[in-house]
């Protein structure tokens, strides 16, 4: 887009030197903020109703600006609509468009508002319905893993702290784990919502208006709750996009907490799953290479929203009220973190139904590592010696194991017996991995019964904000 400095700017009027080129372009935010078209072409629109509504233009001079903006929409839609570096930005490319469809009418639009508070009702329509889509995406990828939690119910794999064996538990209750934190991701962005959904326009500039606006008409008219309280706060607040962008990069830690898992899982060491080829490349060197691709990426990209996020607390950290030029900035953080976030929750809702799952792996790696040694100390508090006592007991045992190349499973009785004498035949249906994980079945626990039960629940909750 080369600027076109014949175009009379609409400020032009306390200037008399035209910008210079590279500032032109320098401070020019047409190149990203045109994606708001849809946005600020809607805000309009309620605007010119609203000042129809309050006898501020005629109701034919409304027609017409609605007629013409909707025109423009289906320009910019087609293909069909050149946008200018010399108009700065969406706002203005627009108007100066609406001028030359409909004439002086199209003049009349800007009573009562300022690019302060267009902008910020932009945002906040864009973020609205972002924040409805990626709700939705994380639905999505619920559902997914709910799907796939339910098949490997009885699946068992080692569960880890610090990386090392811990425990046996089942690989749909890991998967629901997973779900959990989707699920604050949700509700996160749901409650960011709440904020998000409050109306700047009618704030102009930074003092409001003296035309006798009717913001509540307008905020109607667009679906948010309310109109902004105040109107310095209104025009220079972007609380609601680094809150947005806060909740995106927890999103974005979560998939990476998946990703890594799932690089770690496919790899030769573990095997415990193979992702499809679909979502993989091979090496230009090495032909046996199958690498990981899409969760490395995920995992990369997390980092980069997570950057988005200081950026734009860095951005707003000194400026006064109420709007200032830096604002402009705050646009591509954001769409790149949308965009990002976005793809991410989308790709991992198509690869992980296509995973193949070696359970055979799983189980023969919670067989290692002294998995069951925790259902000893168990065992042996059932038959009366306290945890701590017990807690020793199968210490003293694990060293054996360590000593001897044996897990607890593979001891003898006898072997046992030397640690305690309340260990009896009954032990081995304990130190089994399928005994260990049925031992955990309360709320929340690791059991396949309770992980069929916590699959109904979370489909049940999937549905009922669906339905």
């Amino acid at each position: 887009m080369a600027a076109d400095s014949s175009k009379e700017k609409p400020w032009g009027g306390r200037f008399t030197e035209s910008t210079d080129a590279f500032v032109e372009e320098f401070t020019a935010s047409i190149g990203f903020d045109q994606r708001l078209y849809r946005h600020d072409i809607a805000g309009s629109i309620a605007h010119a109703r609203m000042l129809s509504h309050t006898g501020i233009i005629t109701e034919s001079e409304c027609s017409q600006l609605v007629d013409g903006l909707e025109g423009i929409q289906s320009d910019i839609e087609r293909g069909d609509f050149a946008w200018s570096v010399a108009l700065e930005d969406v706002h203005m490319n627009i108007e100066s468009r609406l001028i030359d469809r409909i004439g002086e009418t199209g003049k009349k639009l800007h009573t009562g508002r300022s690019r302060n508070d267009q902008v910020a009702t932009d945002l906040r329509l864009f973020l609205r319905e972002e924040i409805d889509g990626l709700c939705s995406a994380i639905d999505r990828l619920q559902t997914v893993l709910v799907v796939l939690a339910e098949q490997e119910a009885d699946t068992i794999l080692p569960g880890f702290t610090h990386l090392q064996v811990a425990m046996p538990v089942t690989f749909g209750h890991h998967l629901l784990a997973w779900t959990e934190m989707l699920e604050r991701d949700h509700a996160r962005l749901l409650d960011c919502r709440k904020r998000v959904n409050i109306m700047p326009l009618g704030a102009a500039a930074l003092a409001g208006t003296g035309f006798p606006i009717d913001r509540e008409y307008t905020a109607q008219l667009l679906g948010f709750d309310c109109p902004a309280a105040n109107s310095l706060d209104a025009v220079s607040d972007r609380d609601f996009v680094i809150e947005f962008c806060s909740a995106a990069a927890l999103v974005m830690m979560h998939l990476s907490r998946f990703s890594e898992e799932l690089i770690l899982w496919s790899s030769a060491q573990f095997n415990f799953i193979e992702l499809p080829d679909s979502f993989c490349t091979g090496s230009s060197i090495m032909p046996q290479k199958k690498n990981p691709d899409v969760p490395e990426l995920v995992r990369g990209k997390s980092g980069r929203v997570t950057g988005h996020l200081v950026s734009l607390l860095t951005l707003m950290k000194g400026q006064p009220l109420a709007y200032n030029k830096d604002n402009q900035e705050d646009k591509e953080p954001l769409f790149d973190t949308v965009d990002t976030l976005k793809g991410s929750l989308r790709v991992f809702a198509d690869m992980l139904p296509a995973i193949t799952v070696n359970r055979g792996a799983m189980a023969s790696a919670a067989r290692q590592g002294f998995s069951t040694a925790t259902d000893l100390a168990d065992y042996l508090v059932r038959k009366g010696i306290a945890f701590r006592d017990a807690h020793e007991i199968v210490g003293r045992a694990v060293l054996h194991g360590v000593e001897t190349g044996k897990d607890l499973p593979e001891m003898t009785l006898d072997e046992l017996q030397e640690f305690s004498g309340n260990i009896e035949p009954d032990v081995f249906g304990v130190l089994t991995l399928e005994g260990s994980v049925a031992a955990r079945k309360h709320t929340g626990g690791t059991a396949p019964e309770q992980v069929r039960s916590a699959v109904a629940a979370v489909r049940s909750r999937l549905a009922g904000r669906n339905s």
